[in-house]
C-alpha cells in the first residue's frame, strides 16, 4: 500500500516537471534565431535589445580606415579644366616651310578647347587648393566641386612645370581642409589611402572615390615625362587611376604624406597595376610656399659643366663598378663648377643626398635648388671620392 506521504511527493514532482517544461516551451517560442553575412547563428532573447546588438555590429566595421576616410573626404575636391591646345594637321606641314608662311600665313596650325580632369585638396579654410601642374597647370578655366556640391571658379596662382604641382585659389571661407604629414616620416608597409575623382566619377555623387593600400617603397627616382622630375617619390600599392592625379594620399591618422600623381602600365594596360607614385608632402609644402609668395620658382642659376651618361666603354676605361653617374665632358671657366674645382673626367655619383643614375636624374636633381644655395657634390677621381662645395651663382 502506497504512503500517502509519498504518494503526494511523487504527485508534485510531476506536476513541478511538467511546469518546467511548459516554461521552456514558452521562452523558447520568444527566441529567434538570426544568421551573420558570414553564416554564424546567434540568438536574440527578450532579454536583449536588437537596437544595442545593431549598434555593436556598426561600430565593429568602424577602424582607424574608415574613420579617417570620413575626416579627410571633405577636403578633396574634383577640377574640370580647359585649355587651348594648338594642333598642326600633318597634310599643312609644308605650311611650315618659311617661304610658305609669308604667303598663306599659318595655315596648318589650329587652336583647339581640350577639357580635362583631375583631383585636388583644399590646405587652407581661405581656399588654397593644390594641384598637379599637369592637371591645371596650362588651364584657361579651372571648375572646383566640393564634397557639398559647390561649385567654384578657381584662378591658378602658380604652377611648376618641373615638379608638377600647381596652386589654385577660390573665394571660400571656413573650408575644411588637410592636415600635412611629415613624408621623411613614413613607413615602408604603413596602411595608406588614396582619395580623387578617377574617371570623373567624382560628379556622380560629389565625393571622392576611396582606394587603401600600403607604402610600397620610397626615395623613387623615376625617369622625367615631358620635362616633369619625379626624385624621391613615395611608392603604393593603393589603387590609382586616370583622374586620381593631384589626389591626397594620406596615412591611417588622416595626415597628408604625399599627392598621387602617376601611373605605371603594363602593356596595353592604361588602368592601376598597382605601381603608383606620390610626390612627398614635404617637398609640396616647400614649392606651395615659393608659389604663394611669387607665383613661379626660381632657378636663375647656371652649372657650368657639360656632362654625359655613363655607357660600358666609360666603365671599362675608368674601372668603374657599373654606369651609374655621369661623366664631367667639359667645364666653363669662372663657373659655379669651376670654382668648386671640378674638372673633366670627374664621375659624378651624388649630389646632397641624390643618387645620380643618368643625365636625366642629374638635370632633375638640379631642379631642387634654388639659386644661391651650395650643394654637395661627390665625385670620383683616380679611383677615390671626394665631396666638392658648389655654390649655385645666377646667370649672368
Amino acid at each position: 500500500m502506497i504512503n500517502t506521504k509519498t504518494y503526494i511527493i511523487t504527485i508534485l514532482s510531476v506536476a513541478f516537471l511538467f511546469a518546467g517544461i511548459l516554461f521552456i516551451k514558452a521562452d523558447g517560442n520568444n527566441e529567434k534565431n538570426s544568421t551573420n553575412p558570414d553564416g554564424t547563428e546567434f540568438m536574440l532573447t527578450q532579454y536583449q535589445d536588437r537596437n544595442n546588438l545593431n549598434d555593436e555590429i556598426s561600430n565593429s566595421r568602424k577602424n582607424i580606415l574608415t574613420e579617417t576616410v570620413e575626416k579627410v573626404s571633405p577636403s578633396v575636391v574634383g577640377i574640370n579644366v580647359i585649355e587651348i591646345r594648338q594642333y598642326k594637321d600633318p597634310f599643312f606641314s609644308f605650311f611650315d616651310d618659311p617661304f610658305f608662311r609669308q604667303f598663306f600665313g599659318d595655315r596648318g596650325s589650329t587652336n583647339r578647347e581640350v577639357k580635362g580632369l583631375g583631383s585636388g585638396y583644399i590646405i587652407s579654410a581661405d581656399g588654397y587648393i593644390v594641384t598637379n601642374d599637369h592637371v591645371a597647370g596650362n588651364a584657361t578655366e579651372v571648375k572646383v566641386t566640393l564634397t557639398d556640391g559647390r561649385t567654384f571658379e578657381a584662378k591658378v596662382v602658380g604652377t611648376d612645370m618641373a615638379s608638377d604641382i600647381c596652386l589654385l585659389k577660390i573665394d571660400g571661407e571656413n573650408l575644411p581642409h588637410i592636415e600635412p604629414g611629415n613624408s621623411d616620416d613614413i613607413i615602408i608597409g604603413e596602411w595608406v589611402i588614396a582619395l580623387g575623382n578617377p574617371f570623373g566619377l567624382f560628379e556622380l555623387n560629389e565625393k571622392p572615390t576611396v582606394t587603401v593600400g600600403v607604402v610600397s617603397a620610397s626615395g623613387m627616382n623615376l625617369e622625367p615625362i615631358n620635362e616633369r622630375y619625379y626624385l624621391n617619390m613615395i611608392q603604393t600599392d593603393a589603387a590609382i587611376n586616370g583622374g586620381n592625379s593631384g589626389g591626397p594620399l594620406v596615412n591611417s591618422l588622416g595626415e597628408m604624406i604625399g599627392m598621387n600623381t602617376l601611373i605605371f602600365t603594363a602593356g596595353g594596360n592604361t588602368g592601376s597595376i598597382g605601381l603608383g607614385f606620390a610626390i612627398p608632402i614635404n617637398k609640396v609644402i616647400r614649392i606651395v610656399d615659393e608659389l604663394k609668395e611669387h607665383g613661379k620658382i626660381n632657378r636663375d642659376f647656371e652649372i657650368g659643366m657639360r656632362i654625359q651618361s655613363i655607357d660600358e666603354g666609360i666603365t671599362t676605361y675608368y674601372d668603374l663598378n657599373d654606369t651609374k653617374g655621369v661623366i664631367v665632358t667639359k667645364v666653363y671657366s669662372n663657373s659655379p663648377a669651376d670654382n668648386a674645382g671640378i674638372e673633366v673626367g670627374d664621375i659624378i655619383i651624388e649630389i646632397n643626398d641624390f643618387k645620380i643614375n643618368n643625365e636625366n636624374t642629374i638635370f632633375g636633381v638640379f631642379h631642387e635648388f634654388r639659386t644661391g644655395q651650395v650643394i654637395g657634390v661627390k665625385i670620383i677621381r683616380d679611383h677615390k671620392k671626394i665631396i666638392k662645395q658648389m655654390k649655385l651663382e645666377r646667370s649672368r
